[in-house]
């Protein structure tokens, strides 16, 4: 791809590429901004490039979340919620918002959900971006919708 190109395929997603890159860091939009940033870079300066297998949008999202989890895995220890059951989340923790059971969920989990719901892609498509294949990506999205439904219901239990 040109310059021109990459410029014009950029602005085309940067609203949809911050969002994800906003969900890729816990929510947290100065660091977004930051990961938005370098991935932009990496485009850019062709450290990154465009090899035809995927959409651009595809593609362009694999290297926000792989800028994220490279900075993430830099720049601080992260705390995963991988093994750990829904029931085992402490009950007098009140769950405001969606951003806070979306955080509740293990990392993969909550990764296809994003994509599937909030970014319109279809679970192929998210499977490529995370790097897990089709069957990987089918049963962290089912294991998610689980997860979140029982997540929701205990809010409704607790808000009565």
């Amino acid at each position: 791809m040109t310059s021109k190109e990459l410029e014009v395929l950029i602005k085309a997603h940067h609203r949809e590429a911050f969002l994800w890159s906003r969900q890729c860091c816990g929510f947290d939009t100065s660091l977004a901004e930051d990961i938005l940033q370098h991935a932009y870079l990496k485009v850019l300066e062709g450290k990154a490039k465009f090899g035809h297998q995927s959409s651009p949008k595809t593609w362009l999202f694999a290297i926000v979340r792989y800028t994220a989890m490279e900075w993430l895995r830099n720049e601080k220890p992260t705390h995963s919620l991988e093994g750990v059951e829904i029931e085992d989340i402490e009950p007098d923790r009140p769950v405001e918002s969606q951003e806070d059971m979306l955080n509740l969920l293990p990392s993969r989990q909550k990764e296809v959900l994003l994509l599937v719901f909030y970014h319109q892609m279809t679970i192929e498509k998210a499977a490529e971006i995370m790097e897990v294949s089709l069957g990987t990506a089918r049963t962290h999205y089912e294991r998610a919708k689980k997860s979140l439904k029982m997540l929701i219901e205990k809010k409704h239990e607790n808000a009565r």
